[in-house]
Formats: C-alpha cells, structure tokens, sequence
C-alpha cells in the first residue's frame, strides 16, 4: 500500500512538472508589456540621459553601466522602433559629445562599452563625430601589441562587440584578430592558464578566483553574472560578425559548452544563484545573471543553434521567474546584485533591495527580452 501510494505521489510529481514545463511563454505583446514597464520606470527617473551619476562618487554616465542599459535598450528600440527610445539614446551621446570615459587613450574595457551604442547609432545615421572617438580608441589597442588588458571577465562583453561591429563596418580582419588574441589570452593565459575552466565550461571572474580559491563548500567559485557577461558577449560578437569571420568557430563552440553546463544548475523556481556551484553562498534568486543566461539560450535557439526541446523550458521557467517575481507594478526590477565580483558583494539581494546603479540590470533584462519575444507567439 505504502508502494502505490509513493508510486502515485511520484507520478502527480512528474504530472505537475511537466504541466509547468507545458506552459507557454507570454505573447509578443506581454513581453513588450513588460520591457515596456520596466524601461519606462528608468527613463521617468532619469529624464536626463546625460545627468551625471552621482552615489559615494560623481560619475559620468557614459560609464559601463550606463552603456549595458543602452545595450538593452537598443535591443527593445528594434522590435518597439519608438522615437522616443531613439532620441533617449541620440541625447546620451550627445551629452558626452560621443566621447569615452578617461578619454580615447583608454584601454579599459569599461571605458569602450559605450562604444556598442554610438556605432548601433551611427549606422542608423551616419555621422563621423559618432564613432570617431572609439575608434580611434580600438585604433590605438591594434597599434600596441599589448593583449592583456582584458582580465577579468566582464570585459569580454564590454568591448568585444565594438571589435566586432569595427570589423564589419570597415571590413578589416584586424579588429578580429586582435579581439581573439585578446580573447584567448583571457580564457587560456590569464591567471596562469586562462579564466576558463574547460572542465566545467564555466570562466572564474578573475585571478583572484582561479584555484586553490574555493567556496564554503568546497567548489570552484563560478559568479554568476561574470559567466553572463561571457554568454552575452559570445552571443553579441556571433550575432554581428558575418557568418565567414575569422575564428567564428571558437566562439560558438564555447557558448554552446556554457549554456550547456548552466541546464542542470538552474534553480527550481527559474532563477540562478550568484554562486554558480554553492547554492548556499549567498543563495537566492538573482536577476542579472539570470536574464543573461537566458538571453543566451533564447538566442540560441532562435538560430538554430540548440535542440529547442531542451532549452526552451529552460527559457521558459527563467522568463516567468524574472517576469513573474522581480518585476514591481511600477517597473521596478528586483533581485538584482549591486555592482561587485563575488557573491559576497552588492548583498542582500531582494525584491526590494536597491541596488547601486539600477542601470545594467535593465540593461540585461532588455536583452533577454529582445529574445524571448522572437520565441513568443
């Protein structure tokens, strides 16, 4: 009796998995609803794109995080083309005179993010002043055969697409050749033999984490918007390089191993912990890597790139997640980490908690969004 009654329990178990699997993603209309919301939270707060970012310190807002929302936005502005999105961005850059933080002799990577945004603007209207400076920027990294600056993982995302879409617009193999030697050094030098681990097909956020480094319980520390950050680079070099791109191969290829190793971590309830392998280091439901990851596995899907019936309930379970439990009625995006490294920092994180900058978060949720709405019917 016992037997049958486990037997039965187990079966309504699978039963409701499967009908929760079974759920469709929101229409086009809903998603669009809903990076509708929450843009319209940012830009109401921040009717001056060009106002500085004023927290412990001033800064300008041409700074990394301010360029990933852009990011997003321009993502959102190409499925929703409102005029008001256009000139939101067309004033950002306008403020800044189209310029670089710290200058054009800037080799951080933080400092080029920005840099994705004016190049999308200038190929929709082509004015030099647009793109002037970052490529003379790019320009001055090609000049050097220095090809360490990238070192920590976020950097990936932040400059690799400018390489990508400076190699496309004047199509010179140079841009390419200098993002991968840059690349490579990051995923198999840096640290003493790369931030990737091939093992786990995950990257460690920098030196600092690379072993003997562990977590409480013993794994690799694996963070997880830096391996977002890897996924939505790889995503966004692959989307605007053409399909004949020197070293095209190796990119792929390793965004197809990351998404595969994501699969099995995901939460039950949709999200990804900070800690990718410690679900008890500051455990909890988080926003930013989670809406890259699914960012990523959206799009792969959407190009073919991936068996849809594996990862589209993996997309579907991250979207309601995001769309059902971090979103305010007033657009506000919970869950979201404070800017950091580790686990440890930007803590807690909440519904309610506000991060530092509010900016990159949206950023990353509009991205998922751009691809999750092309899934949708």
């Amino acid at each position: 009796m016992v037997q049958k009654k486990s037997i039965f329990l187990f079966s309504i178990l699978i039963f409701a998995s499967s009908f929760c699997l079974a759920k469709p993603l929101p229409s086009k209309k809903e998603v669009l609803a809903q990076m509708k919301l929450t843009n319209a939270y940012f830009m109401n707060k921040w009717p001056d794109p060009g106002a500085k970012i004023v927290l412990k310190k001033t800064r300008p807002s041409n700074i990394w995080t301010r360029a990933v929302y852009y990011e997003g936005l321009m993502a959102y502005y190409k499925l929703n083309p409102d005029t008001a999105y256009y000139n939101y961005a067309l004033k950002w850059g306008n403020a800044h005179q189209w310029g670089l933080n710290t200058g054009i002799k800037t080799r951080n990577a933080d400092n080029h993010c920005c840099g994705q945004t004016y190049i999308d603007l200038y190929m929709m209207n082509p004015k030099p002043e647009k793109i002037n400076d970052v490529k003379l920027s790019i320009d001055l990294m090609l000049e050097s055969s220095k090809i360490d600056d990238w070192n920590w993982i976020d950097a990936l995302q932040m400059a690799m697409p400018v390489y990508a879409q400076l190699g496309v617009m004047y199509k010179d193999n140079r841009y390419y050749e200098r993002m991968y030697e840059m690349y490579m050094y990051s995923k198999t030098i840096e640290g003493g033999k790369g931030l990737y681990n091939p093992e786990d097909n995950l990257w460690w956020r920098d030196k600092d984490f690379v072993p003997p480094y562990k977590e409480p319980n013993g794994e690799d520390c694996y963070w997880s918007r830096g391996n977002g950050w890897v996924v939505a680079a790889l995503v966004r070099v692959l989307e605007i390089m053409p399909k004949d791109a020197p070293h095209r191969d190796e990119y792929q290829k390793t965004l197809l191993l990351m998404l595969d190793a994501l699969i099995p971590i995901q939460r039950k309830d949709g999200f990804w912990n900070v800690s990718l392998h410690d679900a008890k280091n500051y455990g909890g439901k988080e926003t930013t890597g989670t809406a890259l990851f699914t960012y990523g596995m959206a799009w792969a899907i959407n190009n073919n790139l991936v068996n849809k019936e594996k990862y589209l309930p993996i997309v579907k379970k991250a979207w309601r997640a995001m769309s059902k439990e971090s979103i305010h009625a007033n657009g506000f995006l919970g869950y979201v980490q404070g800017t950091g490294k580790q686990p440890s920092d930007g803590q807690p994180v909440t519904y309610t908690s506000m991060p530092d900058f509010e900016d990159y978060g949206l950023g990353c949720f509009l991205l998922a969004g751009s691809e999750v709405y092309k899934l949708s019917k």
